[in-house]
């Protein structure tokens, strides 16, 4: 009997580690091409990996990642199709999974549908929006933002029809004993003054002047509300970008860098009765950070001008907070289900060891049989019983913003992305116009 569940232990891990490995190793090619700034050559790789990276489970994955490297390559329309395609796949496994609530009481959330993190799903619209403009669709551009703005506010209380469902089938299963409600942290970020800057910049493009100056009055509150995630200067160019002197133009640079965050597993293991090797595990996704080599950016204009980008946001530590507003319900979620199959397994051995000592031949054989299932059981809760750990992984870690006023004209410029160690990459434009009537926005990224 030990052989066999040891046995079966080995082939369960084995094939675990396999497909665990088999996926990893395909992200290789893509984050390479990536490091090196070949965004066309990192969307092609996703396209040709789609089946051994994502399943029909994760399909939101490969809509966002491949959205964001085509974003990079400039392949503006098929980054606007593949980022639709996944925002709708957002809500409609959002939907599900309010659905799905009870059944991920008693299985590995792994089987569910990914349905996003809100970072992911708000970051979306920041990005369409941008393609939109690229496009020379700046109407579109604003659908967007507005769009980033209205699930802002729907943040605050996303997962309250979510907690409701789960403390109802939590206190079903227990037979109508009251269950302590899931906790959850009502996120702070309400407010991004990404998508307010992108905002001002569209409408002061359009000549709406006074929505330009409104979103900025929003911008500036965003880093007044949310000091834990905007806890460094708002840009100094905010405040020229709506004095521009009449006949002058202005240049603005958006600049990003670094990476989102991916996650890591967590686990905890509480030990239940006295018994070696009984405990409770309970498996929790956290994030892992991805620190960024970039300290300055710099734009110099062949003419002899220069301004830095500075840092508008932190969408790093966006993730961590919206990531906390799901924490609390995945946590008693877990715990729920961790303890369910533990002790179910823990019952069946104690009562198989009580029996299998019976005279009686017919009750030790069950007594055994019961034994099995409790060692089986265990195996099985210790190896089944894994964090959910996917995320999307080429969303930037950073927003930068400048400007400079100019006279209207042609003008070539360079960006320099800086490390603690020199210069990390150049970037050239060459022969950008500069024109007073309208918005004029370069953008760069630079995912180190």
């Amino acid at each position: 009997m030990k052989h066999i569940i040891f046995t079966a232990a080995v082939l369960y891990s084995a094939a675990v580690l396999f497909f665990s490995c088999a996926t990893a190793d395909a992200y290789v090619p893509i984050d390479s091409a990536v490091s090196s700034g070949a965004y066309g050559n990192a969307a092609a790789a996703v396209e040709s990996e789609k089946n051994t990276l994502y399943g029909k489970n994760s399909a939101i994955l490969y809509y966002l990642d491949g959205g964001m490297l085509h974003h990079y390559a400039e392949s503006y329309d098929e980054s606007i199709r593949l980022l639709q395609d996944g925002e709708q796949a957002i809500q409609d496994a959002y939907t599900k999974s309010v659905t799905q609530t009870a059944a991920s009481l008693f299985i590995n959330d792994t089987t569910l549908d990914y349905a996003g993190e809100d970072y992911e799903d708000i970051y979306i619209n920041a990005f369409n929006a941008l393609n939109y403009y690229h496009m020379g669709d700046i109407d579109g551009a604003l659908v967007e933002v507005r769009r980033m703005n209205e699930k802002l506010e729907y943040l605050t209380t996303k997962y309250a029809a979510m907690k409701q469902k789960l403390q109802e089938e939590a206190e079903k299963e227990s037979g109508g004993s009251a269950v302590q409600s899931p906790e959850f942290q009502v996120s702070k970020f309400a407010n991004s003054a990404l998508g307010r800057y992108l905002s001002m910049l569209f409408y002061r493009g359009t000549g709406g002047a006074d929505d330009a100056r409104i979103d900025r009055e929003w911008l500036q509150a965003a880093y007044a509300n949310a000091p834990e995630i905007y806890n460094f200067p708002l840009p100094a160019s905010v405040d020229q970008e709506l004095n521009i002197p009449s006949g002058k133009a202005r240049l603005n640079v958006i600049g990003f860098g670094g990476l989102s965050p991916i996650k890591r597993e967590n686990i905890i293991r509480i030990p239940i009765g006295i018994g070696l090797g009984e405990y409770i595990k309970i498996a929790l996704p956290e994030l892992q950070y991805r620190p960024s080599q970039i300290t300055r950016i710099a734009v110099v204009l062949d003419g002899g001008e220069t301004f830095n980008l500075e840092k508008i946001e932190n969408m790093e530590a966006v993730s961590r907070e919206t990531f906390q507003s799901k924490i609390g319900l995945l946590t008693f979620k877990t715990t729920l289900r961790a303890t369910v199959k533990a002790v179910s397994a823990k019952a069946a051995s104690d009562i198989g060891k009580n029996m299998a000592d019976s005279d009686d031949s017919n009750v030790a054989m069950v007594g055994n049989i019961l034994k099995l299932v409790g060692a089986i059981g265990k195996v099985t809760n210790e190896l089944s019983e894994q964090a959910d750990l996917r995320a999307s992984r080429y969303f930037p870690g950073n927003a930068y913003v400048g400007g400079i006023t100019l006279e209207p004209g042609t003008y070539s410029f360079t960006i320099n992305y800086y490390g603690n160690n020199g210069l990390l990459e150049s970037i050239r434009k060459q022969d950008v116009k500069v024109d007073a009537r309208r918005l004029n926005l370069t953008e760069v990224v630079c995912l180190k």
